[in-house]
């Protein structure tokens, strides 16, 4: 039996377009990522709540496992310029079907915003959209209570 709140792996879930602006960000990064290993190359750009752009290009690293993608660079950016919220990520790769945020970078994102739109779209402007919870599915989120201790909540 199918889950009824699965994405398809390569659905308009949305029917969005992406944003001009996030999408010519997101080429811009998709050209500046280090990418010396896989030749992968992922460029995302998000806009947070306030308006302001973010961008984040994939960094890899002689050390696999300490490479960073282009969803958690923009996060990052975002974080580090102290904001903490964002309504729309593009992330841009020349994969087809178009790359969709990893696990990872599915968590990350759903730690900041878990109703953000996502759209994903390739060289060829095939697009997959969802919202991010529509990426992950049951995320979870650290909140702290009243007496300090932190509870997980979906």
């Amino acid at each position: 039996m199918s889950d009824p709140h699965q994405m398809p792996t390569n659905s308009n879930a949305l029917n969005l377009t992406p944003d001009p602006q996030l999408l010519e960000g997101a080429k811009v990064a998709f050209r500046q990522a280090y990418a010396p290993y896989s030749r992968f190359h992922v460029g995302a750009a998000l806009r947070t709540t306030g308006g302001q752009v973010y961008f984040g290009a994939n960094v890899e690293n002689a050390s696999y496992g300490l490479g960073r993608c282009a969803e958690q660079s923009a996060v990052q950016a975002m974080a580090t310029a102290g904001e903490r919220d964002f309504a729309d990520i593009v992330v841009y790769s020349e994969a087809t079907p178009p790359a969709s945020p990893c696990g990872a970078c599915r968590q990350v994102l759903f730690e900041f915003a878990p109703d953000a739109r996502v759209v994903c779209v390739n060289q060829h402007g095939d697009i997959i959209s969802g919202y991010v919870r529509d990426f992950l599915p049951h995320g979870f989120r650290l909140e702290q209570r009243d007496d300090g201790h932190a509870v997980g909540t979906e």
